[in-house]
């Protein structure tokens, strides 16, 4: 994985400045018969999505993308304190 923009995290609770990258690909298929647009993040496996547009799969995929990657608050790492705060910011 490459560029994209980025952010920062928090160290003993004061927020540290970075600037690594992340780029991710969005990738998307022809409409199928029905019209639907296929939109898929290439990088991560499973991050995949439909809209009736280009523009709405794409908004669509970026959701999904999201909900993977957001925390179980049932996680046990989570729960334990033994994890960080990454912000990303995706543009595009």
């Amino acid at each position: 994985m490459g560029e994209g923009r980025a952010v920062a995290r928090r160290e003993r609770g004061y927020r540290v400045g970075m600037s690594d990258k992340l780029r991710l690909t969005i990738a998307y298929e022809e409409p199928d018969e029905e019209g639907w647009v296929v939109a898929r993040i290439l990088e991560v496996p499973g991050a995949a999505s439909q809209g009736r547009t280009r523009e709405e799969a794409r908004d669509n995929v970026i959701d999904a993308l999201r909900l993977m990657l957001s925390p179980d608050d049932g996680d046990s790492g989570v729960a334990a304190g033994r994890s960080e705060p990454l912000d990303l910011i995706l543009s595009g």
